[in-house]
C-alpha cells in the first residue's frame, strides 16, 4: 500500500501548470515524493473518457462493438481476479449488480437502503466507540488544569531548592508558533426579504402528509414493525457467527492439495484478452432479459401483433383526432394499456416528427432507458439514432433522433437554454399522477409555453382519476379515457387495527396460499427492509409446515431492480404459486399478470424535508385513499380478485387522506427556486403551481441559497447563482466547484464532487468485514474524508485504473468508473462556462478551505469525545467510526460536514477539519472571531448595521421593481388604447400580416 504521494493532476486533461510544494499538507512528505516517477501511460481522451451511454455497454445492443474500441487502461484484468470460492465470486457479482441499481436509483432520497452507513453493523460501531473511550483521556476543566500546573511548578521549585536537580535551558525554537484556540461568536442573521413580510406562495401553512398524527395508522407508521427490528438483530448476530469452511484456494487448502475451482471465463473479454470497461457494466444487461419473450402470448406473436393487442390500439384513430383538434389533452388509462410505448409511435406515424422532436418524460431513470429500448425494437431502429433517451450524466441521442425519452429533470434543464422548447413538436408527460417535484414545475412552465406556441402539442397521461384536476389546471381541456380490462375486486378489512403489519401480511399470505384457490399474491410494503423481512418470514414459516405447496417468493424494491424483472414477469412453473412483495411501484408503474390476491399493508415511504438534519429523508407514512384504491385494482387485471386490507374500514374513511401530498409540498426546493429565478421568474407568487408549496419550505430553500451567495440581500439571483444553475448538482456542490476556480484547486474539487455524486465506493463482503475495514483505514486522510476520496481516485489512477486493484482493496469498480464519467461531464460544463481546471498540486489545505467555503453553514465545534454540536443550531453531531477523523490523536476544534444521517445517532457523513479563522473569513455573516478587544455588544451592533444595510438595499430594489411594473403597465395601456387597425400601416397595434379571408 502506498503512502499518500498526492501527485499532480497532469493526466486529467489539466493544461494549466501545476503548483508544487516541498511540503505535503497537512502532514509533511519526503522531498523526493514530489518527483517520484509516475505511470506514464496513454493520456488524452482515454484518461477522461466520454460519458458511457448504457446502450454502449449492454449485451442487448448487438452492435455495441462498433461504438468504441477496447481500452487498454489496465481494467483488462477482470478475468484475472481470483476468488477463494465460487461463493465469493457470486457475492462479488451480486455486489456489482447492487451497485448498478444504487446508481440509477440515486434520486430517491435517503432511507435504510440508501443510507451510507446502512451496511456498517452496530457491533462494529460499538466496538470502535468502546475502544476510543478506553484510549481517550477525559478532558479537564480550566480550573483543574491550572491547579495541576501550579502543583507541577511547586514540585519543580522544591526539587531545584534541594539541589537534587539543576535547571538547564533548552532551545525550543521549533515551537515558536504557540497554538492558540480560535473562539467564534455565532449570530443567526436572516435577511429582511425572508423575515416573513414578503409572501412567496399561496400556501401559508405547512402541509403534513398524514391526516391525523394521533390516529392508529400514524402512530404505527412512526413505531414501525417490531418483527423487522427483531429480524435485523438476528441477521447481525448470524452474520458475526457465520464461518466459511471453504479450504480451496487458501494456504491450508494448498497444503492439503485441495484444488481451487476454475474461474469461469468472463464473457466481456475479447479473444486477444482485452476488454472494454463500458461493456463490463451489468445494469442494462438485465433489461435484455426482461425484453425476451417469457409468456406464451409473447412467444406466439410478433411485436406488431403484440402492439395491436394493447387497449390503446382500439381507440387509435379517435385518439389522434382529439389530439389534432386540441393543443392540450389529458389521457387516462390503466397501467399496461400501452400509453408509454405507443403514444410516441402514433404521433410519429401521424407526421408530428417532421416539425420537431417527440419528447416523452418519465419520473424514473430506469423507465426512460427500458421504454426507449422497447420502442426502438418495435420500430426496428437502432437505439440512440431515431429513438433515444437522456438521463442525468447519460445522453443517448443523435441529430437524427425524433423520439426522445427522458427524465422530467432533463426537460426542466433544457428549458434553461430554450425557454420555449422550440425543438419539440410534441411533449408527453407520462406518469403525471406521481406528481414528482420536477413534474409539478414543468406543469407551470409548459402552461405558459403552450399559451403562445400554438404548434406545440402537450399530452398529459395519468393512471388515476386525478385527470379532472389536470384538465382544470390547463383550462378545462378535454380528457380522453382509454378503456381497460378490469374485473370486480372483493375488498376485505380487518376487524381490529394490526399491531405489526409485516407479521400480519405474512400470516395472511400463508392463509391464502394454503387454500385451493388459484392465482398469484401481491403484497405491498413500505421499503426494502420490510420486503426482505416479509420474504424471509414467509419462507421460514412455510418451511415449518408439512406438505405445504411450493411458493415462489419474489421481492421488488429500489424502484424495480432490473435484474429481477424477468423473474417477476415470468410465469411460475405448474403447481407453483407466485408471491410478489413490492413497494408502491407496483401500484401504477408495473403490471404483473396473474395477480388475484392483494395484501395492502397501508404504508409507503415518502420523501419529506427534515428540518432537523436539513435534508430530505424517506419516512414511512400511511397511504392515501387513492393509493389504496389503486392497490386493490391490481387484483382485478386478469380476473375477479380479492384485496385484504390490513386496517379497518373506519381507518380507511377517517384516517387516510383522499390523495397523496405532492412532493413539491413536502421536500426541499433549493434547486427549484434557483431554476425558477434563472428563468426570470422574480415573483414566485405569480408562478402557476398546481399545488403551491408551503411558505416555510420556500423560505428555508431561499435561505440556503442566500447563505451560498446564489441570492443577494434582496432575493435576486447573483452571478454565482447563474453559474450554479448550470450544474446538475446540489447547490452546495455547485458552489464548491465555482469557488475552486478562484482558489486554483478545481482539478481536485472536480474529483471530490464526482465522488460525492455516486454511491459509496467501499464495500464490505460477508466474512471479510474486518479485512475490508483495515484496507479502508489505509486510505484514510486523517484531516478529511473528502481528501480520502481524492486520494483513493489518485491511487486508482496511478494503478492504471485497474479492476484487480479495486477488488483487492474492496472498492467498487463500477462506482469508480461512474466517477470518471461524471467528472468528464462536469468538466464539459466547466469548459462551457469558461471555468479552467487548475491543480493545486500537493497543497491540500487549499482544498479543505474550498470545501469550507461551500459548507461553512454546516460547521460543528468540538464538545466531547467524538461529539460535536452544530455551531448555528446547537444540535449534537457525532463522528461515525468509519470517518478518518474518528479516533485521531488530535481532534480538531471545528469541522464541516456534507450531510447528517439519522441512525442510532445523528452521524455526520463526509467530514473535513477546518480552521476557525476560515469560518470567520468565508462566513462573516454568521461567524466572528472572539478577541480580547471584542465584546458581545460590539458584535450585536455590527449585526444591526448589517441588517440596516440589507433593509436599505431591499427598499431600493422594491422601489426599482415598482417603477418597472408601472412602466410595463403604461406600455400595455398604450397598446390597448389604439383600437383602429389600418392595413398597410406598421404602427404599433397594426398587424403586419392580414388574414386572407379579408381579401387584403
Amino acid at each position: 500500500m502506498r503512502t499518500p504521494s498526492r501527485s499532480s493532476w497532469d493526466g486529467d486533461n489539466t493544461k494549466t501548470p501545476v503548483r508544487r510544494s516541498a511540503w505535503d499538507t497537512p502532514t509533511p512528505a519526503h522531498l523526493s515524493s514530489v518527483d517520484e516517477p509516475r505511470w506514464t501511460g496513454t493520456h488524452g481522451s482515454l484518461d477522461t473518457p466520454l460519458p458511457t451511454p448504457s446502450h454502449l455497454y449492454n449485451d442487448w445492443a448487438n452492435d455495441r462493438k462498433s461504438f468504441g474500441r477496447p481500452t487498454k487502461e489496465g481494467n483488462v484484468d477482470d478475468d484475472d481476479i481470483k476468488f477463494s470460492s465460487m461463493e465469493d465470486r457470486i457475492e462479488w457479482e451480486d455486489e456489482q449488480k447492487r451497485m448498478d441499481r444504487a446508481w440509477y436509483d440515486l434520486d430517491s432520497g435517503y432511507d435504510d437502503t440508501n443510507n451510507p452507513f446502512a451496511n456498517i453493523p452496530e457491533e462494529y460501531t460499538k466496538k470502535k466507540e468502546e475502544k476510543l473511550m478506553k484510549t481517550t483521556v477525559k478532558r479537564m476543566s480550566a480550573q483543574q488544569r491550572q491547579l495541576n500546573k501550579d502543583n507541577e511548578k511547586w514540585e519543580t521549585n522544591r526539587l531545584l531548592t534541594s539541589g537534587i536537580v539543576q535547571q538547564v535551558d533548552v532551545d525550543d525554537d521549533f515551537e515558536d508558533e504557540a497554538e492558540s484556540k480560535v473562539h467564534l461568536l455565532v449570530s443567526n442573521v436572516v435577511p429582511p426579504f425572508l423575515d416573513g413580510r414578503i409572501v412567496f406562495t399561496k400556501q401559508p401553512e405547512p402541509v403534513i402528509p398524514v391526516k391525523d398524527v394521533t390516529s392508529d395508522l400514524a402512530i404505527l407508521s412512526r413505531k414501525g414493525s417490531q418483527l423487522v427490528k427483531h429480524h435485523r438483530l438476528e441477521k447481525e448476530r448470524t452474520k458475526g457467527m457465520k464461518k466459511h469452511w471453504e479450504l480451496a484456494g487458501t494456504k491450508i487448502g494448498n497444503i492439503l492439495g485441495i484444488k481451487a475451482k476454475e474461474d469461469p471465463k468472463d464473457k466481456g473479454v475479447d479473444e486477444d484478452g482485452s476488454t472494454d470497461y463500458k461493456s463490463d457494466q451489468q445494469f442494462s444487461q438485465h433489461i435484455q432479459k426482461s425484453s425476451e419473450a417469457v409468456s406464451a402470448f409473447a412467444k406466439s406473436r410478433t411485436l406488431k401483433q403484440q402492439r395491436q393487442f394493447l387497449p390503446i390500439f382500439a381507440v387509435r384513430d379517435e385518439l389522434l383526432r382529439v389530439i389534432r383538434d386540441n393543443n392540450v389533452i389529458i389521457i387516462v388509462g390503466e397501467t399496461g394499456s400501452g400509453k408509454t410505448t405507443q403514444l410516441t409511435q402514433y404521433m410519429h406515424e401521424d407526421g408530428y416528427s417532421k416539425s420537431g422532436i417527440i419528447g416523452c418524460t418519465q419520473p424514473r431513470r430506469v423507465a426512460a432507458m427500458s421504454v426507449a429500448k422497447r420502442v426502438s425494437e418495435e420500430m426496428n431502429v437502432k437505439l440512440g439514432e431515431e429513438v433515444g433517451y437522456s438521463i442525468r450524466f447519460e445522453d443517448v441521442t443523435s441529430k437524427s433522433t425524433f423520439i426522445k425519452y427522458m427524465t422530467d429533470g432533463i426537460l426542466l434543464r433544457e428549458s434553461l437554454g430554450e425557454p420555449d422548447l422550440d425543438q419539440y413538436s410534441v411533449i408527453i408527460m407520462d406518469e403525471a399522477h406521481e406528481r414528482s417535484l420536477n413534474t409539478d414545475v414543468l406543469f407551470g412552465l409548459l402552461r405558459d409555453v403552450v399559451s403562445h406556441r400554438y404548434d406545440l402539442k402537450l399530452i398529459v397521461t395519468s393512471a388515476t382519476m386525478d385527470a379532472d384536476k389536470f384538465a382544470k389546471f390547463f383550462g378545462n381541456v378535454p380528457v380522453f379515457n382509454i378503456p381497460g380490462r378490469t374485473f370486480p375486486v372483493d375488498i376485505m378489512y380487518t376487524q381490529n387495527p394490526c399491531e405489526d403489519y409485516v407479521d400480519s401480511a405474512a400470516k395472511q399470505c400463508l392463509q391464502i396460499h394454503l387454500t385451493p384457490s388459484q392465482g398469484d399474491i401481491l403484497i405491498f410494503m413500505p421499503g426494502q427492509e420490510e420486503i426482505e423481512t416479509t420474504c424471509d418470514v414467509i419462507a421460514e414459516r412455510l418451511a415449518d409446515l408439512e406438505d405445504a405447496p411450493p411458493l415462489a417468493i419474489l421481492p421488488i424494491y429500489s424502484q424495480l431492480p432490473s435484474d429481477l424483472q424477468a423473474k417477476i414477469f415470468e410465469k411460475a412453473p405448474d403447481g407453483v404459486r407466485k408471491c410478489v412483495v413490492a413497494t408502491n411501484i407496483a401500484e401504477t408503474s408495473l403490471t404483473v399478470d396473474g395477480i388475484m390476491f392483494v395484501i395492502d399493508s397501508a404504508y409507503c415511504k415518502l420523501k419529506v424535508f427534515n428540518p432537523r438534519i436539513g435534508m430530505d429523508a424517506l419516512q414511512v407514512f400511511p397511504v392515501s385513499q387513492a393509493n389504496a384504491n389503486q392497490r386493490s385494482g391490481r387484483a382485478g387485471r386478469t380476473g375477479a380478485g380479492q384485496c385484504f386490507r390490513l386496517y379497518t374500514e373506519m381507518a380507511y374513511k377517517n384516517e387516510m387522506l383522499k390523495s397523496t401530498v405532492p412532493e413539491i409540498q413536502r421536500t426541499n426546493l433549493a434547486n427549484i427556486v434557483l431554476l425558477l429565478k434563472s428563468l426570470g421568474i422574480q415573483d414566485l407568487l405569480q408562478f402557476h403551481f398546481m399545488d403551491p408549496p408551503p411558505q416555510d419550505n420556500i423560505l428555508n430553500s431561499m435561505y440556503q441559497l442566500w447563505i451560498l451567495g446564489a441570492l443577494d440581500n434582496t432575493g435576486a439571483l447573483t452571478d454565482v447563482g447563474r453559474q450554479m444553475v448550470e450544474f446538475p448538482l446540489d447547490p452546495a456542490l455547485s458552489k464548491m466547484l465555482i469557488v475552486s476556480v478562484d482558489m486554483k484547486c478545481s482539478a481536485e474539487v472536480l474529483i471530490i464532487v464526482s465522488m460525492l455524486s455516486v454511491p459509496s465506493i467501499f464495500f464490505r463482503p460477508k466474512g471479510k468485514e474486518e479485512e475490508s475495514d483495515m484496507v479502508r483505514e489505509k486510505f484514510q486522510v486523517p484531516e478529511s474524508d473528502h481528501l480520502t476520496m481524492l486520494y483513493v481516485y489518485q491511487q486508482w489512477k496511478l494503478n492504471n485504473y485497474s479492476t484487480h486493484w479495486c477488488n483487492e482493496h474492496y472498492i467498487h469498480i463500477k462506482a469508480m468508473r461512474k466517477v470518471r464519467e461524471v467528472r468528464s461531464q462536469l468538466k464539459d460544463i466547466m469548459d462551457q462556462q469558461r471555468l479552467p481546471v487548475i491543480s493545486t498540486g500537493t497543497e491540500w489545505d487549499i482544498v479543505r478551505k474550498c470545501i469550507c467555503s461551500a459548507y461553512f453553514h454546516q460547521a460543528a465545534r468540538l464538545k466531547g469525545i467524538g461529539e460535536y454540536v452544530n455551531c448555528r443550531t446547537g444540535m449534537p453531531c457525532h463522528l461515525h467510526p468509519t470517518s478518518g477523523l474518528y479516533g485521531m490523536g488530535f481532534t480538531p476544534d471545528y469541522i464541516v460536514y456534507h450531510e447528517l444521517v439519522m441512525t442510532t445517532k445523528e452521524y455526520m457523513q463526509c467530514v473535513t477539519a477546518v480552521d476557525g479563522l476560515w469560518l470567520a473569513e468565508l462566513g462573516p455573516v454568521f461567524y466572528t472571531v472572539k478577541s480580547s478587544s471584542s465584546t458581545r455588544g460590539g458584535t450585536k451592533q455590527a449585526v444591526k448595521a448589517k441588517l440596516n444595510q440589507m433593509e436599505s438595499e431591499l427598499a431600493a430594489a422594491s422601489q426599482k421593481l415598482k417603477s418597472m411594473k408601472d412602466e410595463a403597465n403604461i406600455k400595455s395601456f398604450s397598446k390597448k388604447k389604439q383600437s383602429i387597425l389600418t392595413p398597410g400601416l406598421h404602427d404599433p397595434g397594426t398587424p403586419k400580416y392580414t388574414p386572407r379571408r379579408m381579401g387584403l
